[in-house]
């Protein structure tokens, strides 16, 4: 039985639906036949998930990290999504914490501000100095947010089930889907688990040969005060990047300024992330890129990382210069390797469909192409083309235009492959030898070792079968089998012709000799029997196939 609060909550959400004017959702939380999905507009969707509350804000969030699913308008709109949520008062929040944390607050800081200073749609922020003199940030959960979560959550799995008896709920696969940003709100809600993705970015940032790793910071994490409720982390004074006030390049003297210096840490150690270590920020907006008062940058909210396997990473980067070069061709041998197809896909047409994208940026200087953009238009040729392209995917998509847009807000002048050009030769080579050479030859002589091994072996297997006669091949050909039935149908048509003309034929010789009363029976017999073989021939042509 459906419990009173859920369907109170079905009715809060027919009715924001249907005060914003998109009539789809009631006919499927009542029950009504789930056809093809009518997505309402942009400005309207962001309406209809603002006024739904905080799960349905970070649903929208979910969502604008993925152009894999959704078109490039609807990324812009839900990029901007945030929750107007207030923050939960001091006195309901100091109680909170208090449960939660291991000591009372009085035995572990000299001062708590229990009035947040941000306030999010899962958690908000509060300010605090240890014992020891140590500022710090605390990051709580807001009261209540994990039964909130659980009860949306059971309605989008509902409607999930619904829609995926449609054509679109197919090709979206919308059940995995709805698990898929189930897990991901469950692990927000568990600060243990960005806690340990802020410690691992930070000891990947904290070394390179690429930039100066004593110029970018991701905040430490005091793992004695932090649990899965609340995450104490190290406070670094700055302010967003866009409102730094630093200098730009200067062209007369050849000074490339703070903002360019900054610029080009930001997209080096971006670019480390993603094709070196395969753990990348998937969230790199304005916000979430500091700069500090003593001159480094931060990167803050480790809330939602990407992972790219080493397979990934490689074709990633073949991806990048095959858009550079404007070579549709290698995009769509590359996008074979990367996407899951839901239907036989035709290669002609999505290789058109690449050449006419790229045609749009060939003869364009770097400084006109936007590299994210034309990432996030190849995702969407790809989805037309009945392909399925892996979440992690859609989240470096979605991590490099918010990077590239950040970019050139802060530095106009800036261009991503300029950027990362000086870096190539050094990447291949990492993707080639490793950052360990004799491993990476070892590695190779083992697997050399292991096939020169097997392969007499199976080679001695493969000469006793032909020898035996136990061989067998085994071919599947697409369409073999209605071709064989086509070929089956036209030598029985074929048959069928021959025995209709030899009765037609043996007909009128009977006609024409010496009639007797035998003679004519016959060959009415036989006439009768040519016109029915000839009428069934006929209908067998004509007739609609499949029928």
């Amino acid at each position: 039985m459906v419990s009173s609060s859920r369907l109170v909550r079905q009715k809060e959400i027919i009715e924001v639906v249907l005060g914003n004017g998109w009539d789809y959702m009631r006919r499927v939380l009542v029950g009504g036949k789930a056809d093809e999905p009518e997505i309402p507009p942009p400005a309207v969707l962001r309406n209809i998930l603002t006024d739904l509350g905080p799960v349905y804000v970070k649903l929208g969030q979910l969502l604008s990290t993925r152009p894999d699913l959704m078109p490039p308008a609807y990324i812009e709109e839900l990029s901007s999504l945030q929750s107007t949520v207030p923050p939960v008062p001091p006195e309901e929040i100091e109680t909170h914490i208090r449960r939660h944390l291991p000591r009372p607050p009085e035995e572990l800081f000299e001062r708590l501000e229990y009035r947040a200073i941000a306030a999010g749609s899962i958690a908000q922020t509060h300010k605090a100095i240890l014992k020891d003199g140590r500022l710090v940030a605390l990051k709580v959960q807001r009261p209540g947010i994990g039964l909130q979560v659980e009860r949306d959550m059971t309605l989008i799995r509902d409607v999930a089930r619904l829609v995926s008896a449609t054509q679109f709920g197919q090709r979206y696969n919308v059940v995995d889907l709805a698990e898929e940003f189930a897990d991901a709100l469950n692990a927000e809600l568990d600060f243990t688990t960005e806690a340990g993705y802020t410690d691992q970015l930070r000891r990947n940032l904290s070394k390179s040969s690429w930039y100066d790793a004593s110029q970018l910071i991701v905040p430490q994490i005091y793992w004695d005060l932090t649990n899965s409720k609340i995450m104490t982390m190290e406070w670094l004074e700055g302010t967003p990047l866009l409102k730094a006030d630093l200098l730009t390049e200067n062209p007369h003297n050849g000074n490339i300024g703070l903002r360019g210096a900054a610029t080009t840490l930001l997209f080096r150690a971006f670019f480390k992330q993603y094709f070196v270590d395969g753990f990348f920020h998937a969230d790199p907006h304005p916000g979430n890129i500091f700069y500090l008062a003593d001159g480094r940058l931060a990167l803050l909210d480790c809330g939602m990382m990407g992972h790219l396997d080493p397979r990934t990473r490689n074709t990633m980067t073949e991806m990048v210069l095959a858009i550079v070069n404007c070579d549709a061709q290698r995009c769509a041998q590359l996008t074979l390797q990367l996407a899951e197809p839901l239907k036989p896909v035709n290669l002609v047409r999505l290789e058109s469909d690449y050449t006419r994208l790229l045609g749009r940026y060939y003869g364009l200087s770097l400084e006109q192409i936007n590299t994210a953009e034309i990432f996030g238009q190849i995702l969407e040729a790809g989805t037309q083309n009945n392909l399925r392209w892996p979440a992690n995917v859609g989240l470096f998509t979605k991590s490099l235009a918010n990077l590239e847009g950040a970019a050139r807000m802060f530095n106009p002048g800036v261009n991503l492959i300029d950027e990362i050009r000086p870096l190539m030769a050094d990447l291949f080579r990492q993707q080639l030898v490793g950052d360990d050479p004799l491993q990476s030859l070892l590695r190779t002589g083992l697997e050399f070792r292991n096939l020169s091994l097997s392969s007499p072996r199976q080679f001695g297997f493969l000469l006793d079968r032909l020898s035996s006669e136990q061989l067998k091949f085994s071919l599947s050909i697409q369409g073999l089998d209605d071709l064989r039935r086509s070929l089956d149908a036209a030598s029985n048509r074929q048959a069928f012709s021959i025995v209709v003309a030899a009765l037609i034929v043996g007909a009128a010789i009977v006609a024409t000799g010496r009639q007797s009363s035998q003679g004519q029976i016959l060959s009415i017999i036989l006439f009768a029997a040519a016109s029915f073989f000839g009428l069934w021939l006929l209908f067998s042509i004509v007739r609609p196939r499949g029928r």
